[in-house]
């Protein structure tokens, strides 16, 4: 998906427990019916291993016959992660792949040098309305590949584990949590899990990464005594085991990894180690040196 060209988000209140570093409370931003809400990266912390960007998409309903329409835009320096909780997105992009995203399945595309692609509502669904919810997540490449060159990854829901009992179902997207391991390659050490959980069930997150996330998509949690609703992320501090308990039916999502290798540079879609490397792909795109996506000749210009 395209950044929205808004203010770094305002980082929350502060809360008591020990093992939060710091609440982050995403903004939220209208695109004409579907609401978009962006927790990373915030004001005082722009990543979480390598997780540089954490998006809310809606949840939102269309109108009979509108629709998701995101025009095909560039990346560089990234992947991009889609995961829907609802609702359906056409995937298009430069490399000439087609591919539907539905939810609990995995579309991983990995831009490198760069890649473009847009995002819709497929044109059958338009017809009856439909809705949207789902997050999607950028990962800065480590810097020595952050020139390989760009591709796509679709992984079916039924491929992915499943951890499942005592009130809780974890589905590991990506890395190692819970003794599974998700099939989905990624450059760098990493955990990406969704979680729902019934009210009073309990949920370890070890710090087996230095960094890591809790992002309370629907219902209520409790940490350590203290009490937290939907549209906040969590960040926690390194070293410390920590329990989540459901005060309700919740899902969330648990992100982590190692640190990355140094800070990025952030403009539009694009990420990059090397600020000179922004530069040359702002040139690239305005110039029309990008490949384009083959049957959607749209696209979003750069922004002045």
């Amino acid at each position: 998906m395209s950044a929205l060209p808004d203010l770094d988000p305002i980082p929350g209140n502060s809360y008591s427990c020990d093992a939060i570093e710091q609440v982050i409370v995403p903004r939220a931003r209208d695109l004409g019916g579907f609401e978009v809400r962006r927790a990373l990266p915030s004001a005082n912390k722009q990543m979480v291993g390598p997780f540089i960007f954490f998006d809310q998409m809606g949840p939102s309903e269309f109108l009979l016959g509108a629709g998701l329409d995101v025009r095909p835009h560039p990346h560089i320096g990234l992947s991009t992660v889609t995961y829907l909780f609802d609702g359906e997105i056409m995937h298009r992009d430069s490399l000439g792949i087609v591919q539907p995203i539905r939810p609990g399945a995995v579309n991983l595309m990995t831009a490198g040098r760069g890649i473009a692609h847009s995002e819709r509502t497929p044109p059958e669904l338009r017809s009856g309305g439909t809705r949207l919810f789902g997050i999607q997540t950028w990962l800065a490449l480590p810097a020595r590949q952050e020139e390989i060159e760009p591709g796509f990854l679709h992984v079916e829901r039924e491929s992915l584990p499943v951890i499942d009992g005592e009130g809780k179902r974890v589905r590991l997207i990506l890395g190692s949590a819970f003794g599974e391991t998700s099939s989905v390659p990624v450059p760098h050490e990493t955990v990406y899990a969704e979680a729902v959980l019934a009210p009073g069930a309990v949920l370890p997150f070890d710090p087996d990464y230095d960094e890591r996330a809790i992002y309370v998509v629907s219902g209520e949690i409790d940490i350590a005594g203290d009490t937290f609703g939907a549209g906040k992320l969590l960040v926690l501090r390194p070293g410390d085991r920590i329990s989540i308990l459901a005060l309700s039916n919740a899902r969330l999502m648990l992100i982590g990894g190692e640190p990355m290798d140094g800070p990025r540079h952030i403009w539009w879609n694009f990420v990059a180690s090397r600020k000179e490397r922004i530069d040359s792909a702002k040139a690239d795109w305005k110039a029309g040196k990008f490949e384009r996506v083959p049957g959607d000749e749209e696209f979003i210009p750069l922004p002045d």
